[in-house]
């Protein structure tokens, strides 16, 4: 499968110095081994963070095969580019362009890889091994790290869906103790990230990470990225409602807030449908507004099509007490059997200014102190969760840890006297799950010796060929809130 865009160039997608790397080696190299983790803090104290990330989503790296690794990458022409770029970059002849000429020539064009990984939504321990990478040709040695570069951005995939997943855990335990059940649990974290990230390709990707645990979206890109590249037997993975942007509701002119909020109501009468009401005063629109003016209007609404009330602005914490307790006083709540306030179901707010991980948390504590359950509210979020994140979140990392040199075979790796946090594995890995649960790394190629159970690691890509897929309801399934502590 090939479904790369046609000016890419692999040749071009590498860190500058790797370009070197080939004369680096020592002479007579024909294997290079390497793996990717995200690295376990050892020594850090973390307890001061507010969120441990103790394990991670594994999600991403099929979306990086199918559309830059697969099919035929190394042509005439784009060796050719390449050879000119770097002349110009480094005002030196290193590029490596026999050794590129050889791929084409002897595989086609083809990389002469092969990548095992474990199933992607695999929930993984930090400081475990998730995706291996080494050269099926003893020629190109070289080429298992020049591809790092690639395959490492699958940081951003895995760390989206790890601190959406976190989040997940978060709502399923309040919800679970406030509602006593996970109803809609899938739908109270929205995505509103799309204007808040760098580019059109962070949107799907980072669109589609949320998606693995949720299945309220805005970011469109997410969908077309899984359709694309992952499949679900849904027709679409994410879903969202009929909403109004302040420029509805300001257009109408102050003196017509009403009126603009009637309008649209009428407008998505069978429907749910959010309103965003702070465009003036928030607190006025949830007492005369919404609590007198349109209080028949909403009261015919029903829980299939119900009002949501959106503040958008001011300390999230307070704005949401506040205007539940206004709610509160105008549609009196029913007390539900974990004995805590639940709004008439046709009527619902979501809050979705100012919402990350840690806010998140605060606002579900401060609703459970004040007897308000989950099930009032949902959440969208942004930046936060697409884009305010950077590859040390997870501490991701890939590390060379085997070699083949003069036809011996070398266990190797790095340990920093100053950072022990960096110190990597040896030798050839494996990843299994023990009878306790527990998932062990095994180094130096021990996993062939001795019996832990099968290797978690999965041939995916082999010269070329992506040789695995999941779809992305196997995603899914896999990154599940399965182990009942996580639920509580």
């Amino acid at each position: 499968m090939d479904s790369r865009n046609g000016d890419f160039n692999i040749l071009l997608a590498t860190d500058s110095y790797k370009v070197t790397h080939y004369r680096q080696y020592p002479p007579n190299t024909t294997k290079v081994y390497s793996y990717f983790e995200c690295r376990e803090k050892r020594t850090e104290n973390i307890k001061s963070n507010k969120v441990q990330y103790d394990e991670t989503v594994f999600y991403g790296l099929q979306y990086i095969l199918k559309k830059y690794l697969a099919g035929k990458v190394a042509t005439k022409e784009k060796i050719q580019e390449a050879k000119e770029v770097y002349r110009e970059h480094f005002q030196h002849d290193v590029f490596n362009e026999s050794g590129w000429n050889y791929i084409l020539e002897k595989h086609d064009g083809h990389l002469p890889i092969e990548i095992k990984a474990v199933p992607e939504g695999s929930v993984i321990p930090r400081g475990n091994v998730l995706f291996t990478v080494e050269n099926t040709d003893p020629e190109c040695y070289w080429l298992t790290n020049w591809v790092e570069t690639c395959l490492v951005q699958t940081w951003y995939p895995i760390s989206v869906a790890t601190n959406s997943r976190e989040q997940k855990k978060i709502l399923a335990k309040y919800l679970m103790q406030t509602a006593g059940n996970l109803n809609g649990l899938e739908y109270k974290l929205h995505d509103f990230g799309y204007r808040g990230v760098s580019s059109q390709e962070t949107a799907g990707i980072g669109a589609s990470s949320h998606l693995v645990n949720f299945k309220g979206t805005d970011t469109v890109a997410g969908i077309t990225v899984i359709k694309k590249y992952y499949g679900t037997k849904d027709s679409v993975p994410g879903f969202s409602v009929p909403a109004a942007e302040h420029s509805t509701i300001t257009a109408w002119g102050k003196d017509r807030e009403k009126d603009a909020f009637e309008h649209i109501m009428k407008t998505f009468s069978t429907v749910p449908v959010s309103i965003v009401s702070d465009s003036y005063d928030i607190y006025n629109a949830c007492e005369k507004i919404w609590g007198e003016d349109l209080r028949d209007l909403i009261e015919r609404r029903s829980a299939d099509a119900p009002l949501i009330i959106r503040p958008d602005s001011g300390n999230p914490l307070d704005t949401v007490l506040q205007v539940l307790e206004i709610l509160g006083r105008k549609f009196p709540p029913t007390e539900n059997s974990q004995g805590y306030k639940v709004l008439p179901p046709y009527l619902r707010i979501i809050q979705g200014d100012g919402v990350d991980i840690n806010t998140l948390q605060e606002i579900v504590q401060g609703m459970k102190e004040h007897k308000w359950s989950i099930e009032n509210i949902a959440f969208g979020s942004g930046g936060a969760l697409l884009q305010k994140m950077t590859r040390d979140l997870l501490n991701c990392s890939f590390k060379c840890s085997y070699v083949v040199t003069n036809g011996l075979g070398v266990n190797v790796f790095k340990d920093p006297v100053m950072d022990p946090n960096k110190r990597s594995k040896k030798g050839r890995l494996s990843l299994h799950c023990k009878a306790s649960g527990d998932y062990v790394t095994l180094e130096e190629g021990k996993g062939e010796l001795e019996p832990n159970g099968p290797d978690l690691l999965h041939t995916v890509f082999k010269n070329g060929i992506v040789v695995k897929s999941y779809t992305f309801d196997e995603v899914r399934e896999n990154a599940q809130l399965k182990n009942k502590m996580e639920n509580l």
